[in-house]
C-alpha cells in the first residue's frame, strides 16, 4: 500500500517512517511513504505557500496546493485524497478498517497555520479529523492514520489477529495483558491465564473487557450489551451465558463497592 503526503515538512513524515513497525513494513516492501511539498511548485524567490485571509483576521492561510495534488495523483491516479483538517469526520476504528481493506493507495494533503483556502476541497476527496481538538500541522495526524491502517496490511504485524481483537476493533477496551515474571513486586498475574483452559481465559477476557468498557467508555457498549451488564437478564437465555453474566454483575457490584468505601475513606482521611 503506497501512502503519499502532501506536506511542507516532509522530514517529519520520513522520520516517523524510519523507525520500528512502520521502518520494517516500508523495507519489506509491504507499505511505500513519499511525499511532496508543495514549495516546490511555488514561482517567488521566497517560495511562498501562505497569504493573509481575505476579510481579516488572525494568521495566514494556505494558498491552494492544486499543483501538489495533482502531481500527486499522477504517481498515484487511483489514490483516494484526504485532507487532514479539524472540520472533517472523525476517525473511528471502522474508518481505519474501511480504508485498509479498500485496496486503494492513500493522498494525505497536511495543512497548517490557519488552514486551507476553502477551494482546494474540489481536488480532496473528503476531510478527516483525528478528534476535536487543534494541532499545529496537519503532519501528525496524517502519521496515526498511516500507523492505523498499516497495522491491518497482512505481514506488518506479527499476526493479523492482533489488530482485530485490539481495542475498538471489537467494539470494546482491550482486555488486561500479562507477561513475565509471574509475581512482580507483589503482584501476579490472574490465575486464569496461567491455567492453559482457553475457555476460561477467553471467558475472563472477555468479562475484562466488558468491566472496563462499562467503567471507562460506556458509550461503546450497545443498548443489548448496556441490558445484559445493568438491566433485567432475558427470561430465555442458555444457562452458560446467563451463568456468565450473573458471575460479571456480581464482580462489578462489588468493584463499585469497593471504590465507593475507598472514596468514603478518603474524605474521612481529608477531613
Amino acid at each position: 500500500m503506497k501512502f503519499l503526503f502532501v506536506t511542507l515538512f516532509p522530514e517529519q513524515i520520513e522520520q516517523a517512517a524510519s523507525h520500528s513497525i512502520l521502518q520494517r513494513a516500508a523495507s519489506k516492501g509491504l507499505i511505500e511513504v513519499s511525499c511532496i511539498n508543495p514549495r516546490d511548485f511555488t514561482h517567488d524567490v521566497h517560495r511562498t505557500v501562505d497569504d493573509s485571509p481575505f476579510g481579516g483576521g488572525a494568521g495566514m492561510v494556505l494558498k491552494p496546493m492544486v499543483a501538489a495534488i495533482r502531481k500527486a495523483k499522477e504517481q498515484l491516479p487511483n489514490a483516494r485524497v484526504i485532507a487532514m483538517c479539524p472540520g472533517g469526520r472523525t476517525l473511528k476504528q471502522s474508518i481505519v478498517e474501511e480504508y485498509a481493506h479498500s485496496g486503494q493507495d492513500f493522498i494525505f494533503v497536511c495543512g497548517h497555520y490557519e488552514g486551507f483556502d476553502e477551494r482546494i476541497f474540489h481536488w480532496v476527496d473528503e476531510k478527516l479529523s483525528i478528534g476535536d481538538y487543534v494541532l499545529t500541522g496537519g503532519e501528525m495526524p496524517a502519521i496515526i492514520v498511516m500507523d492505523a491502517i498499516s497495522r491491518f496490511i497482512p505481514g506488518v504485524l506479527g499476526k493479523i489477529e492482533s489488530a482485530e481483537e485490539d481495542s475498538f476493533s471489537t467494539g470494546l477496551l482491550e482486555y488486561p495483558q500479562y507477561t513475565r515474571p509471574v509475581n512482580f513486586e507483589g503482584m501476579e498475574v490472574p490465575e486464569v491465564l496461567r491455567s492453559g483452559n482457553h475457555v476460561l481465559i477467553n471467558s475472563w477476557r472477555l468479562k475484562q473487557s466488558l468491566k472496563a468498557t462499562l467503567a471507562l467508555r460506556p458509550d461503546l457498549l450497545s443498548a443489548e450489551q448496556k441490558e445484559l451488564l445493568t438491566g433485567r437478564l432475558p427470561y430465555k437465555m442458555k444457562k452458560s451465558e446467563r451463568r456468565f453474566y450473573e458471575e460479571l454483575r456480581a464482580e462489578i457490584a462489588a468493584e463499585q463497592e469497593k471504590r465507593a468505601s475507598a472514596e468514603v475513606k478518603e474524605d474521612e482521611a481529608n477531613g
